[in-house]
């Protein structure tokens, strides 16, 4: 038994998760006046295309012509992803117009709508659909605006029904939601994940005369760990939040390529141990990094307005509670393989040259803008 969970933590740590790339998002907005409801949804035209093939030519790009001629089929596949009811009545949705706008991350199409409900409530259900059945990974952003406020919502597969109250607080609603994201984001980060086990492979051993020498101690390791994750966590808390808040910002390609050289360089300590007593100060440093990366993923969401705090917190929640879940989950097996051969050559030296090399691609991936990985 010890050596099937020595060799399944090792096709663990050498396999890479396939779902790494660009999220999608998309933002839509419900304003709520005395007689109607009046819709607004940015959908990205990367996510459009893949869904509809709107790149006729082939060539890559999207121009105004191959978007423009197909208005009318964007516009029913989007609205068709919507159902928005008040009582136990569908509201009718009617398209008005479809317009081009630049994000930060590339062209979106907006499509402008309104909503009308046959017995206005104070209670709406919001059904929302939009690419679930293609990409599991696509989040939507959307806002209720009324007279007495803001209300936010943030829908994912698992989420992809909600309803608000106008003018009921969602506080606890937004919290949970943007928890959710952050554990997901952690999970499904590749390149923080990787990170994360790089710094926890070691724990169970030490460097010797003679090699790698098993720990004795529980109490020792989990002390190890608890300064490593801690240090981790408090560094890219401060830098996520500085981020995250705009009071400081970096450029998302320098983030990135840091990003990739720290979980190289964090692969290489395994292989050839330059710092090993003091393991918690590199995991802060590298945590600072990692902070405006986490920052990147929250700004791709967005943050309520009026509720920035609460969905940072949330968020923030949310990735140290999928890093205690990862902790959790990895710590007691290493220990009980820490003794094997096969864990401190095969697990430890043959998982962190695996890491090392796929931290090398991303890292020129990201530094040339070039595709490596197919993934």
């Amino acid at each position: 038994m010890r050596w099937l969970l020595a060799v399944l933590l090792g096709i663990g740590l050498l396999v890479e998760p396939a779902w790494a790339h660009k999220p999608s998002d998309s933002y839509l907005t419900l304003t709520m006046t005395d007689d109607r409801i009046e819709g607004r949804w940015d959908v990205a035209l990367r996510d459009l295309d893949f869904a509809l093939g709107l790149d006729v030519d082939d060539d890559g790009r999207l121009t105004w012509g191959e978007v423009r001629t197909r208005q009318s089929e964007i516009s029913d596949y989007v609205l068709s992803r919507l159902t928005v009811m008040m009582g136990s009545t569908a509201c009718a949705i009617r398209p008005t117009k479809t317009l081009l706008d630049e994000h930060t991350d590339g062209t979106y199409a907006v499509l402008t709508f309104s909503l009308h409900c046959a017995h206005p409530t104070l209670k709406m259900q919001v059904d929302y659909r939009l690419f679930f059945d293609l990409d599991a990974q696509h989040r939507g952003l959307a806002r209720v605006v009324s007279h007495e406020g803001v209300t936010a919502m943030l829908f994912s597969p698992d989420h992809a029904r909600q309803t608000v109250t106008i003018g009921a607080s969602r506080r606890w609603g937004t919290l949970l939601s943007y928890a959710h994201e952050g554990v997901h984001h952690i999970w499904s980060g590749s390149d923080h994940l990787l990170f994360l086990l790089a710094l926890l492979l070691p724990a169970v051993v030490r460097r010797g005369a003679a090699g790698w020498q098993a720990v004795n101690g529980l109490r020792t390791v989990m002390l190890d760990v608890a300064a490593v994750v801690t240090a981790f966590t408090v560094a890219h808390s401060i830098t996520l939040s500085l981020a995250a808040l705009q009071i400081v910002t970096l450029p998302s390609r320098l983030v990135e390529s840091m990003i990739a050289a720290s979980v190289a360089l964090a692969a290489i300590n395994n292989l050839v141990p330059v710092v090993s007593d003091r393991r918690w100060a590199v995991a802060f440093l590298f945590g600072l990094v990692h902070g405006f990366g986490f920052a990147g993923a929250l700004t791709d969401l967005g943050l309520v307005d009026g509720a920035h705090l609460l969905a940072l917190a949330g968020f923030n929640l949310g990735v140290e509670a999928g890093q205690i879940a990862i902790v959790a989950l990895f710590l007691p097996i290493a220990y009980g393989l820490r003794h094997l051969w096969l864990y401190q050559r095969v697990v430890l030296a043959g998982g962190s040259l695996a890491i090392l090399v796929l931290a090398l691609c991303w890292a020129v991936e990201r530094v040339f803008d070039l595709q490596v990985l197919a993934f």
